[in-house]
């Protein structure tokens, strides 16, 4: 970059589960007008293949924290349970710790989900019992907490976590860790704000609200995160710009995730009887504070703002079928498409799981009105901000990060060959330009699981060209035998590598196993010889 320019600051404003038929600028035939991200659109560049590492949540926030496809780590398949132990290992240069050098503050706001270090054992029945609630049951019923309960949340919660956001690089916290799993509560820095004191309320568990019961605040509701995360946004961006130096804002939203609890002023706003297209519209909403919050503040002009989501729509929020809750029609049947014209949804290695709304906006670096077509991933904000920063990444950092400062200049230049793409059953996929190969037989995920497509006598592997079939409706693997081979043997090279950008060999954490075969009984082993 121009050393006579000054660095700029960075909000990464990160949504949860929103699919990228859900962006209007990406997808004007879809029913949800997503106002505030289509006027960032028009002032920056939109970008059509951008992908997150997962399908799911935990391991997607992985790879854009740390530039490494999750599958390095510890975490194999699923998501951080609750109460989990930290992801990211310590010593790991993260992208907050990378800016920090240079003179960043660094904050994070909202959902962190790469656990938190408690310091003490969860044991389930007293922390996260998972019974079934809110099929039935009585919505007014309450368990009330017995006073040993009390004692041991209070015990557990008075204490400071030991691997969250400020152990991991940010120098300030305030957010949830899951917002529908337990502690129901706020937290900033390493501490809960309060100790959990009753447990939370039955109506508040199941029908697309809170999964677990476990301990809560009292009066806790979820309709207080949307403007909560705005506020302590605005009073970030006004402090920093007080104090003139450069930040990074990495603001995890929580929706429109579930909880699907949504503000009056948007209950029923999109029109579609569905709440988590009216969770969409609030969501947008926070955004438009986030950027009039930029401008009022005088630092909208020297700040790269990115939004991004961690993976694609969850299908179970009224997606081809109704909901599980109240107010949460079908999408589809009403002509609007969450995966756009994608195939699949959050969990699969279909790319309606990861490919997803990516747009960036960079006054005087990014011109107006942009749109790139090339193959991204979100890992690549660690090398992206390594080169705007002029820093090389050590070759035990960024692995898997590709600077796209080439993109934001001229989007025709190709700064990717390949990706590699994870579901939440652990089912790799590897795009390759125009190809892509997705070694299971159903979506490696919810939508059509493995077992199911093995015992139907599905093909182990799916070969599809994206350039002329962009919904992954017709799997070439026999007729391209040979793409198979050459891209099963890049994956294979990326893996053992442990790393996919130039730069010394790495370990990766754990064993990695490609094709989980113990997820398909019907399948012979020695079908991998073909391979």
């Amino acid at each position: 970059m121009n050393n006579r320019r000054p660095k700029p600051n960075i909000v990464y404003f990160l949504v949860d589960d929103m699919g990228y038929g859900d962006a209007s600028c990406l997808n004007p035939s879809g029913k949800i007008r997503t106002a505030n991200l289509d006027r960032l659109a028009r002032d920056g560049m939109v970008f059509t293949d951008a992908h997150a590492t997962s399908s799911v949540c935990s391991p997607s926030r992985y790879g854009i924290l740390t530039g490494r496809y999750n599958w390095r780590s510890t975490l194999q398949k699923g998501i951080v349970g609750p109460y989990g132990q930290p992801l990211i290992a310590e010593g790991r240069l993260t992208m907050p710790a990378l800016l920090k050098r240079h003179g960043y503050h660094t904050a994070c706001i909202g959902k962190w989900h790469l656990g938190q270090g408690w310091p003490f054992r969860a044991d389930p029945e007293t922390f996260c019992p998972r019974a079934e609630h809110g099929r039935g049951g009585d919505p007014t019923a309450q368990r009330e907490a017995t006073p040993a309960e009390q004692a041991r949340w209070r015990e557990a919660f008075s204490q400071p976590t030991l691997g969250g956001p400020t152990r991991r690089g940010f120098d300030f916290y305030f957010g949830v860790d899951v917002p529908n799993w337990p502690p129901y509560g706020f937290i900033e820095n390493d501490r809960t704000v309060g100790i959990p004191s009753q447990w939370l309320p039955e109506r508040l568990l199941g029908n697309n609200l809170a999964s677990i019961a476990g301990p809560a605040m009292p009066y806790w509701h979820f309709e207080q995160l949307l403007p909560t995360w705005a506020r302590k946004a605005d009073a970030y961006i006004a402090e920093r710009a007080r104090n003139k130096e450069p930040f990074f804002l990495y603001l995890a939203m929580t929706s429109p995730h579930t909880p699907l609890a949504v503000n009056k002023p948007w209950i029923g706003k999109s029109g579609l009887n569905n709440l988590y297209a009216d969770l969409v519209l609030e969501t947008d909403d926070v955004l438009g504070r986030v950027l009039a919050s930029l401008a009022k503040h005088g630092v909208a002009d020297n700040t790269l703002v990115m939004f991004a989501s961690d993976n694609g729509c969850a299908h179970y929020i009224g997606a081809r079928e109704n909901g599980r809750g109240d107010g949460e029609a079908a999408l589809e049947p009403q002509g609007h498409y969450p995966s756009g014209p994608f195939r699949g949804y959050k969990s699969d290695a279909w790319d309606g799981g990861h490919r997803i709304p990516f747009v960036v906006r960079w006054p005087g670096v990014i011109e107006p009105g942009g749109r790139c077509d090339q193959l991204v991933c979100l890992s690549d904000l660690m090398a992206t901000c390594a080169e705007i920063l002029g820093e090389s990444l050590p070759d035990d950092a960024g692995e898997d990060s590709v600077s796209l400062l080439p993109l934001f200049r001229d989007p025709s230049v190709a700064v990717r060959d390949h990706a590699v793409h994870h579901s939440i059953a652990g089912k790799f996929a590897i795009r390759s330009r125009r190809w892509k190969l997705v070694l299971c037989p159903g979506s490696g995920g919810w939508t059509y699981s493995d077992a199911k497509a093995a015992e139907e006598g599905r093909p182990l592997v799916q070969l599809y060209d994206l350039q002329s079939d962009p919904g992954e409706t017709r799997n070439l693997h026999a007729e391209h035998r040979e793409q198979v081979r050459e891209m099963l043997a890049l994956l294979k090279r990326i893996v053992a590598d442990g790393r996919s950008t130039p730069g010394a060999r790495q370990q990766n954490d754990a064993p990695v196993d490609l094709w989980k075969l113990n997820t398909m009984p019907a399948v012979d082993p020695r079908v991998l010889d073909d391979y």
